[in-house]
């Protein structure tokens, strides 16, 4: 993607306006190779760019005369490789993320990691057990050990030699010195010292042997570091697919062909040429080709694979449906309203592939820290080295504890602690239907203690419902609601379609009205099976003599201050009903708002309502009547969000529709429901997909786990790189166990970040 008119905010946080471009980074093997990166191109004029090691990709903002092909040349002048992303295929609109490795390079580096393996296993054992070193055991071992250093440790020699090329040190120079520089002085014991002479024989130690003689070589260090280190890049790489499976999976959902309906029959085509207007045809067990309005045909629609809801909905004639979604039940026809980018799959995956491209401020600190970690690391071997030798250890001992410090130091484990928990926990959001817009979210998270519901369309359905019948002495629920219903149900006021919407649902199927007449802001009357009947405003009924019974005003007094529409029906010259419609609560609402207290976060409800509806709402759900803002405009409910704010609150906002994008946007938190409008959805931090308000805990509950991984695989990579150094700088460590421990963390890292895939919602 570029080309795209963007803000960005440089170092002191001002906005910067420009194009912004997405580059596909090679060559990088750690942390440092995306800091150098980075930095170079931040130096460009007019230029704003994040590198993620994880996901190989380069965000880039310029302006100011810089053209991508400046941006390409920048970073292949720093000694890596930067392309445009494919253009998207036909068949998918959404191109898969690059980030994770492919299959090639992954064969590859498994072919390396095996004859690393098979060759230096052997070594080591030679090594480490005095009884197996028969008489020229160390020329066996030489002819082992050449392979895996000069072979299977090729990635780090090469990337070692290019960086210096470029003057820069990174992970891989590191590896490449202490393996090389530990082959080199195996060589020189062979060759050059005692340790080629028939009969010598060697034991292994965990720490660094003192011995001054030339007879002790490392064979089995620059074998067995290469083998480990080689071992920690394959899991890895292949943990960061894992990683990044969940977004794969989800562009792999969309359908490949659609049976679109031409001249009287259906032709099927390739999904890239379907255009919006065109209606195609969808059977039971297909997938929905594309976003649509369904013209023709029921069916219940099964959304799990995007929004997480396991019951499947119903749909019929004038209800929306989504691309990539399954047909469960009876054929459809759909009228395409979106097509290729502009779907909400297609949104989705970009909405996840831009948070996994972005940065939390720890793991920034992290990338300052591995830039100018690996020179430091090569002072501080350089210094072991001098001081060893200063103290009188000999070159040997010296040698060996410079090589420890080069190779326990690699800042892998920095450079992956943040993306992978990041690509972990927001695939697995979009799995269960929660898009998380970038990290910065996370951070906000953590510190939220008031969530803010706005009511019409978050905490209630948005739309009319019948709630309530309220009955004279001895008049029948069942009759009532089928004279009503009937009668309601040639009406299109959206009142009378909630009253005879909830009499079918209650009573099934109802009888036809006759003769029936639209009285203007007073109701509607007709005959239904043999009976005059009257709906409406009690004022209408009382003009037709037929006042509500004294239990009814009652009742419809109470209902009234509860919020609700109150309906009166009479039949047969008497009033006999009356039928309450309100904005129904969502089923799960009460349920959303407990959660939401148990993360220790305080729910306030806003609604442009009265007073009356919001206190029965709030009463319903379970929220404070001190914390409910009722009748309160469009414009000023950011005042509100402001107010809370004022008073030292950190506040998330939950809202849907087009009035709710400014305060969603203002809030430290906005979540906007995906069932609403594309306003409140761009604004909002965190989009539920679904309109189940529980997702909202969920959401909360994923992000703040997500972060709390991040922090424990920064606190394992800093306090790691902090207990190990002294030791080897001590002597402590053997150069291959200092080998196995760096490896270990990397993978211990992508290890902890994967437990995010077991996260499991309370919504469901």
């Amino acid at each position: 993607m570029s080309g795209m008119d963007v803000r960005h905010r440089d170092g002191s946080g001002q906005q910067q306006a420009g194009e912004w471009v997405e580059l596909e980074i090679g060559g990088m093997t750690c942390a440092s190779c995306a800091a150098r990166i980075e930095k170079k191109l931040n130096r460009m004029d007019g230029v704003t760019a994040t590198v993620n090691y994880a996901t190989e990709k380069a965000k880039v903002g310029y302006g100011g005369g810089v053209a991508v092909g400046d941006l390409i040349a920048t970073v292949e002048a720093t000694g890596y490789t930067a392309a445009l992303p494919p253009p998207p295929a036909a068949e998918a609109p959404v191109q898969a993320p690059a980030g994770q490795a492919p299959d090639g390079e992954l064969t590859t580096l498994r072919q390396r990691l095996t004859t690393a393996v098979v060759l230096s296993v052997p070594v080591i054992l030679l090594a480490m057990v005095p009884a197996l070193q028969f008489d020229n055991w160390q020329w066996l071992s030489l002819t082992l050990a050449a392979p895996v250093v000069v072979y299977a440790g090729w990635p780090f020699h090469r990337a070692a030699w290019t960086n210096l090329r470029h003057g820069a040190a990174t992970m891989d120079t590191l590896v490449s010195v202490g393996t090389l520089a530990a082959f080199g002085w195996s060589l020189w014991a062979l060759f050059f010292g005692d340790a080629g002479m028939t009969g010598m024989t060697d034991s292994f130690r965990l720490t660094v042997s003192r011995s001054q003689s030339g007879s002790e070589i490392y064979l089995e260090a620059a074998a067995g570091v290469t083998a480990f280190l080689l071992a920690g890049r394959y899991f890895e790489a292949r943990a960061k697919r894992r990683a990044g499976a969940a977004l794969r999976a989800l562009l792999e959902l969309g359908a490949k062909d659609v049976a679109v309906l031409r001249a009287g029959g259906e032709v099927r085509i390739p999904i890239g040429q379907l255009a919006v207007g065109d209606r195609f045809v969808v059977r039971p067990g297909e997938k929905i080709a594309t976003d649509g309005l369904v013209t023709d045909g029921t069916s219940a629609v099964d959304a799990s694979m995007l929004t997480g809801e396991s019951v499947p909905v119903e749909v019929g004639p004038g209800d929306r449906v989504t691309g990539a979604t399954v047909n469960a039940g009876g054929r459809l026809v759909v009228e395409a309203t979106r097509i290729g980018a502009d779907t909400q799959l297609a949104r989705m995956a970009r909405l996840v592939a831009d948070a996994q491209n972005g940065k939390a401020a720890a793991q920034r600190l992290a990338d300052r820290i591995s830039a100018v970690f690996v020179p430091a690391v090569i002072v501080l071997a350089l210094g072991t080295l001098a001081v060893w030798l200063g103290l009188g250890e000999g070159a040997q001992a010296a040698f060996t504890a410079a090589v420890a410090v080069l190779i326990i130091a690699c800042p892998c484990a920095l450079g992956l602690a943040t993306p992978t928990a990041l690509m972990v926990g927001t695939g697995r959001g979009a799995q269960l239907g929660i898009l998380i817009k970038g990290p910065e979210v996370l951070e906000s998270t953590r510190a939220v203690d008031t969530v803010v519901l706005d009511k019409t369309g978050t905490v209630t359905t948005g739309s009319m419902a019948l709630t309530g019948v309220l009955l004279a002495d001895g008049v029948p629920e069942e009759e009532a609601l089928r004279l009503a219903g009937a009668l309601e149900h040639a009406s299109e006021h959206p009142v009378a379609r909630a009253v005879a919407e909830g009499a079918a649902h209650r009573v099934g199927d109802l009888p036809a009205a006759r003769d029936f007449r639209n009285l203007p802001g007073l109701g509607v009357e007709g005959v239904v099976d043999g009976h005059t009947v009257l709906v409406g405003r009690e004022q209408l009924l009382r003009e037709r003599s037929q006042p509500l019974p004294p239990e009814l005003v009652r009742a419809k007094a109470a209902a009234e201050a509860a919020g609700g529409t109150a309906v009166a029906v009479g039949w047969d010259g008497r009033a006999r009903a009356v039928m309450v419609v309100a904005d129904a609560v969502k089923p799960d609402s009460a349920e959303a708002v407990r959660r939401l207290r148990e993360l220790g976060l305080r729910p306030v409800l806003l609604t442009g309502d009265n007073a009356a509806v919001a206190a029965a709402v709030a009463a319903e759900v379970g929220i404070a009547a001190e914390d409910v803002h009722a009748e309160v405009l469009p414009e000023d409910k950011v005042a509100v969000v402001r107010r809370l704010q004022s008073e030292g609150r950190t506040v998330a906002m939950v809202g849907d529709g087009v009035n709710d994008a400014a305060a969603l946007a203002q809030a430290d938190l906005g979540l906007a429901m995906g069932t609403g409008t594309d306003a409140a959805i761009e604004a909002g931090d965190l989009t539920l997909v679904r309109g189940d308000l529980r997702v909202a805990a969920d959401a909360i509950r994923l992000a703040r786990r997500t972060l709390t991984t991040i922090k424990a695989n920064l606190f394992w990579a800093f306090a790691y790189n902090v207990a190990a150094l002294p030791l080897a700088a001590a002597g402590l460590l053997n150069p291959m166990i200092a080998g196995a421990a760096m490896a270990f963390s990397s993978v211990f890292v992508v290890g902890n970040s994967l437990r995010l895939r077991r996260f499991s919602p309370l919504a469901r």
